[in-house]
């Protein structure tokens, strides 16, 4: 039997992950703009706002989860196209440069973290995440943000793997072309994590 959604998301074991909604990926200087694209069609940014504000104003935290390189690109991962387009496109990813920063419509707020990645595909697999949350009683992760081909369903699996509750707003996450996006939501994603709207979690957080 499903679990009621306002019972995975009571705010005291919740956060919301947003996965490089960042200046250098959807922002005005995206260095991938077919993405950054999909982002704006599907009012990626817009509906995240509203999320946030309603997450922050119920005491769930916002881990701003983004992509960095450090001095010289060490230990960057060299081993997929992916990377190697990245490394193509020219934006400065260092730390401190603007690409990097979360867009201005998301903050960071006061009380926010900003978890900089500096290899891999996933904020939980690469870095401190998995320890931060499971220090604070977080079970239940609310994943939002770019991008459904790699990122998204990266994040959540090794989620779900790691034996956390998955929520997934289906309007606050975006890939290219859209439809391949809504097709692993539905076929794949929705499969392991609980799907539901910004509309639907905001009523449920200010309720």
């Amino acid at each position: 039997m499903p679990v009621e959604l306002a019972s995975l998301v009571r705010p005291a074991h919740t956060a919301v992950v947003v996965q490089e909604v960042q200046e250098g990926v959807v922002g005005a200087g995206a260095g991938l703009p077919a993405l950054a694209a999909a982002a704006e069609e599907v009012g990626l940014v817009g509906a995240l706002a509203h999320l946030l504000a309603a997450g922050r104003a119920a005491g769930v935290r916002v881990i701003h989860a983004t992509a960095e390189t450090l001095p010289g690109g060490f230990g960057a991962n060299r081993n997929a196209r992916l990377f190697a387009g990245a490394r193509r496109a020219g934006v400065l990813t260092a730390a401190g440069a603007d690409a990097v920063r979360p867009v201005a419509a998301l903050g960071p707020a006061d009380g926010d973290v900003v978890l900089p990645r500096y290899y891999g595909l996933s904020p939980l697999g690469a870095g401190p995440l998995d320890g931060l949350l499971r220090n604070e009683g977080v079970t239940t992760l609310v994943v939002a943000g770019v991008s459904l081909n790699i990122a998204i369903p990266h994040l959540v699996f090794e989620a779900v793997a790691r034996s956390y509750q998955v929520v997934l707003p289906t309007d606050a996450v975006a890939g290219v072309p859209v439809a391949y996006g809504e097709a692993v939501v539905a076929n794949s994603l929705g499969l392991v994590a609980t799907l539901t709207t910004t509309a639907e979690l905001v009523a449920t957080w200010q309720g």
